[in-house]
């Protein structure tokens, strides 16, 4: 299956702390943890039979663009979303130590 990302829907679900998406049936998620300041993402997962798609780069996408909206600083414990961030230099504000100060 091909996936147009342009047209992909990702969902901020804030009562499960997390950016989603389902494509058939399957979930594609990005997890995290968050106070007043501190974007926190914890793990970004692909369903198996979607991967090497760009979803989970989509995913990240979303959520760093929340970040940026609500001045958090963002800290990518997951190695995708820090290895997406270091691919990305335009993102690489959001990790700054004094974002929402």
């Amino acid at each position: 299956m091909q996936i147009d990302l342009n047209k992909l829907e990702v969902v901020h679900n804030p009562n499960e702390n997390r950016f989603e998406t389902w494509i058939d049936g399957n979930l594609s998620k990005l997890d995290y943890i968050q106070d007043e300041k501190n974007f926190v993402i914890t793990h970004v997962g692909v369903h198996p039979s979607l991967r090497g798609q760009g979803i989970a780069g989509r995913i990240v996408e979303v959520s760093l663009a929340y970040a940026r909206e609500n001045s958090l600083r963002v800290v990518p414990m997951c190695s995708y979303a820090a290895a997406f961030i270091r691919r990305h230099p335009e993102y690489a504000e959001l990790t700054q130590q004094n974002r929402a100060e």
